[in-house]
């Protein structure tokens, strides 16, 4: 599909936000230009848009900063060469915030990882498959008794090789799911934990509630959200469940917040929202997540949303 081109009207504004964002944050403004500022605000809601999608940018950055414990009580040490000890100090910071931001920990601990836009299979050493969604973590521990398995974030796709001896068991948050004789599919979003069985069944526990535990068989589903609770159980067409093999992604009903995890999954980058409440809004279709441009377009036609495109980031308004 043909990316869509920015109009001249829209690379003008970009640049005027990133203009009027320096200024104000500087500081050095005059009165003068504070009533120019509000003027060009109120020239036309768009321009609107887009200065808060680019504050909600720096601010999300500036709290990604501020929630690496390591980059937050960092002190620079004088030295008699400011400027390059500044740099220096500027490049640490620029490190630490990347590190957090893009999630830089699930690489020291993950045993297997993908990368954006990646579909990676997986050969564990008892003949299981493990098939992971872009931008996705599994870590494995195989013992002669239990083969255990937790999945870090993103998505996979489970194919387990029987051996009553030893069960297969998949850790998700605090959730654990136990294989019997199965395949199944566990999706760990920001709002939400789904499960879904494709064969067999699985049975489901909780550490934290030991009198919990459901059976799903195959072609059914549940639901965990953030907070814990678990949803009904519901039906599941597996072709559906398995679209993200295909690069695609089917919803129902589905929260934009979620469509956008699954774009965010396909580039380097981050899908962040100018006002949260976008991502309560809900979107029902068959998108091509693998061509960012193709799903976004799909989303401006369908919700009326519109994006920016600033180096690592989009940014949804």
């Amino acid at each position: 599909m043909q990316k869509r081109r920015l109009t001249r009207t829209e690379r003008k504004r970009h640049l005027e936000v990133a203009d009027w964002l320096l200024r104000n944050r500087s500081g050095a403004g005059t009165v003068d230009d504070r009533q120019a500022f509000v003027t060009w605000l109120d020239q036309a809601p768009e321009n609107r848009a887009a200065y808060e999608a680019a504050e909600r940018v720096m601010g999300e950055a500036s709290l990604a900063i501020k929630s690496d414990p390591a980059l937050e009580t960092f002190r620079a040490v004088p030295a008699r060469h400011g400027r390059k000890a500044a740099g220096i100090v500027g490049l640490l910071a620029l490190c630490a915030f990347l590190f957090t931001f893009f999630d830089g920990r699930v690489y020291f601990e993950a045993d297997a990882i993908s990368g954006p836009g990646e579909v990676r299979e997986i050969a564990l050493e008892d003949g299981s498959k493990v098939l992971l969604n872009a931008s996705s973590a599994i870590v494995y521990d195989y013992s002669n008794s239990r083969r255990t398995l937790r999945l870090l974030r993103g998505q996979a796709h489970f194919d387990v090789a029987r051996d009553p001896g030893r069960p297969f068991t998949v850790e998700v948050g605090d959730v654990r799911v136990t294989a019997l004789g199965t395949a199944f599919d566990i999706r760990k979003g920001k709002k939400a934990t789904s499960i879904a069985v494709l064969h067999n069944a699985v049975m489901l526990e909780t550490p934290s509630d030991p009198g919990l535990r459901i059976r799903l068989d195959e072609g059914e589903l549940v639901s965990q959200s953030a907070s814990g609770r678990f949803g009904g159980i519901s039906k599941v067409d597996p072709a559906s469940v398995l679209a993200w093999r295909r690069g695609q992604l089917v919803v129902d009903n589905a929260d934009l917040a979620q469509v956008a995890e699954e774009i965010e999954r396909r580039f380097y980058g981050h899908v962040l929202f100018a006002d949260r409440s976008l991502g309560d809004r809900k979107v029902s279709g068959t998108l091509v997540v693998s061509e960012t441009d193709a799903a976004l377009n799909f989303l401006e036609q369908a919700l009326g949303v519109k994006s920016i495109k600033a180096g690592p980031l989009i940014v949804l308004y």
